[in-house]
């Protein structure tokens, strides 16, 4: 294989690459990302997984957002909320083109460092994400919003899996969090319920309710 090929992600990483981030990565994370936070301003933090559906924080409103430029998409192994470093399970990062429709949440600008350091801990245990100021789109207007985005470079990121290798790797997760399918069909629910549309994951899910070995077939 050519050394300066991307790796293929058909298969994830080795249980031995996995490592989680030490608190003083965790902290210096969360500086950099509000480093242009002026520290007396509500903050916004756009949900497009489970924080649509369990944020696990407190807010003073939510909005549904739109943000261009990333898609929502099934494209990190999940090595500890959702699977363990021998049995990942696959959940969802922001992945480069197209558009993405969630919520925006709205923090209170007293609650920002608290909020940040338990959101740290659930969404960058391993640093996989790369934390951005993206321009959130709703029907009262833009608003700036803290998005966590795919970083490409990470050893847990997927890409080119085909349905039926996605929907393997999301039956057979289970991690601190619980079942890797849970997570998959519900927020695929709230994103109904939301009237918001995605036809990747509904394809998703079309294929986990089918049986195992029809998708052999």
């Amino acid at each position: 294989m050519n050394a300066l090929a991307p790796r293929s992600a058909h298969q994830p990483p080795p249980p031995e690459a996995f490592r989680l981030r030490d608190a003083e990565w965790q902290a210096a994370s969360i500086r950099q990302a509000l480093q242009h936070w002026d520290g007396r301003s509500d903050l916004w933090i756009f949900g497009y997984g489970s924080l649509i559906w369990r944020p696990e924080f407190d807010f003073l409103e939510s909005r549904q957002a739109r943000i261009h430029g990333y898609h929502r998409a099934l494209c990190l192994w999940s090595r500890i909320n959702r699977g363990t470093p021998a049995q990942p399970g696959l959940v969802f990062g922001l992945d480069l083109g197209g558009a993405c429709t969630g919520r925006a949440f709205r923090i209170a600008a007293d609650r920002v460092p608290d909020t940040m350091h338990a959101l740290w801990l659930r969404e960058m245990p391993s640093g996989a994400y790369i934390p951005r100021w993206l321009r959130c789109h709703t029907f009262d207007g833009p608003v700036p919003g803290l998005v966590f985005t795919m970083d490409r470079q990470d050893d847990g990121y997927a890409h080119g899996l085909s349905t039926g290798q996605i929907v393997a790797a999301v039956r057979q997760g289970h991690g601190r969090y619980g079942a890797c399918t849970d997570y998959v069909l519900e927020t695929a629910r709230a994103l109904n319920e939301a009237g918001i549309p995605d036809r990747r994951l509904q394809a998703v899910v079309r294929a986990l309710q089918q049986s195992p070995e029809s998708l052999l077939s």
